[in-house]
């Protein structure tokens, strides 16, 4: 019998520990359904357009370097305070003129008033994205509005169970409440570990809908990967989700990199009259599995059904730090391809209430707490050339 400090029992003790945080794995007819799923094969869900790649690519010193790098470190974070709308409760104390009004609290978190519903997505109040309170990114700015204070919601939709999308302390708060959560596959047995009872999970695999407040919520698909626990089973499903309502139409993006498949969405779903798009923690280092703000437009177009239309609101920037790229970097690049594009994109402040069919919020307010961003990603327009062009004129593509 080994002894009880040995490091095999040590190795033991470790893998047996399980923070209330990492949740549950699905089992019984959870664990059944999941393995029945069209989407699920050889252990795993899989994603559209074939595998993506979930762990960075390239050398591991390599990426350190440029995460760690001091003027990098400085330049992913603001340079003052970030501001926060102040009158949030009472601006959303009054009902939507138009019937549809969308506030985002800061990263994913967005509350989406339509056609008499409330919805919020991806609520995360919490400090930081992380199991533990003492590491893991941490806020960069406060959240808009006390939890408490926020109001009935009717539906909390989950994308998938990646800390920056699925806090369990929110949860925990939101349990007390009789809201409805709309879930992808699995991620109910995270929610039943922190006592949200069964009858108020609304579990979903990709084209299923439930209906809530009258509005209809649909799972769709999106490119990404899931887990929480130290050993990813690849047991809960990511997803985007479309919202319909009597009037209006919406679309929230969860997590994704860009894929063939938004044009399929929107094609069944859309068109939307807004569409709350991902498009911050960018790398080289994983292109599959988060759009850069070029491709976040491109996804918007094709959930239009190719041209502009709706209102773009960016999501997944401004409030952790969890990519290399600058901080402001994926408003200020948006804001100059949208305008490239002719397509109409709104650019609250934490916590600013607005109406797609409204005036938009459009002031680059990060500019006044951020370092200037270089625009290396911009199409090149093209310049008339008089007379012969010669042989060693440079392609303005960048090619020779």
């Amino acid at each position: 019998m080994p002894a009880t400090g040995s490091p095999r029992s040590l190795r033991a003790r470790l893998r047996g520990y399980r923070p209330g945080a990492f949740g549950a794995d699905a089992t019984g007819e959870r664990l059944a359904r999941i393995h029945r799923s069209p989407h699920f094969a050889d252990g795993t869900f899989r994603n559209p357009d074939g595998t993506a790649r979930t762990r960075p690519s390239g050398s591991p010193l390599e990426y350190a370097r440029a995460y760690f790098e001091k003027e990098a470190r400085a330049r992913r974070a603001p340079n003052g305070t970030v501001p926060v709308h102040a009158t949030t409760l009472a601006d959303i104390a009054k009902p939507p003129a138009d019937g549809l009004r969308l506030t985002w609290m800061g990263h994913s978190s967005v509350l989406a008033e339509i056609d008499g519903a409330r919805v919020l997505f991806d609520p995360v109040w919490g400090e930081r994205c992380s199991p533990f309170a003492f590491a893991g990114p941490k806020r960069l700015h406060p959240v808009p509005v006390p939890l408490a204070s926020l109001g009935p919601v009717d539906v909390v939709v989950i994308s998938h169970d990646h800390y920056d999308h699925l806090d369990m302390d929110t949860i925990k708060a939101l349990a007390a409440t009789d809201t409805v959560f709309a879930l992808p596959l699995g991620v109910g047995a995270h929610l039943e570990h922190w006592g949200v009872a069964p009858s108020r999970l609304r579990e979903l695999d990709w084209h299923e809908s439930t209906e809530v407040a009258g509005v209809r919520l649909t799972a769709t698909p999106a490119r990404h990967f899931c887990g929480r626990g130290i050993r990813n089973k690849q047991h809960t499903l990511w997803a985007s989700w479309a919202v319909a309502g009597p009037e209006h139409r919406i679309y929230h993006s969860g997590d994704t990199g860009y894929f063939t498949g938004f044009r399929d969405i929107g094609a069944a779903h859309g068109p939307f009259d807004a569409t709350m798009i991902q498009l911050g923690a960018y790398s080289e280092y994983w292109p599959d599995i988060h759009m850069t703000p070029d491709e976040a437009l491109r996804a918007h177009l094709d959930l239009q059904g190719g041209a502009p239309g709706g209102v773009l609101m960016p999501i997944h920037w401004g409030t952790f730090n969890l990519a290399p790229h600058a901080w402001a970097e994926p408003g200020e690049w948006t804001k100059d391809a949208a305008a490239e594009a002719g397509q109409a994109v709104a650019f609250p402040r934490p916590g600013e209430p607005f109406e797609p069919a409204g005036k938009l919020p459009v002031e680059p307010w990060w500019r006044a707490v951020s370092q200037p961003i270089a625009h290396p990603w911009r199409r090149p327009q093209p310049v008339e050339v008089v007379g012969e062009p010669h042989s060693d004129d440079l392609d303005l593509a960048g090619e020779r």
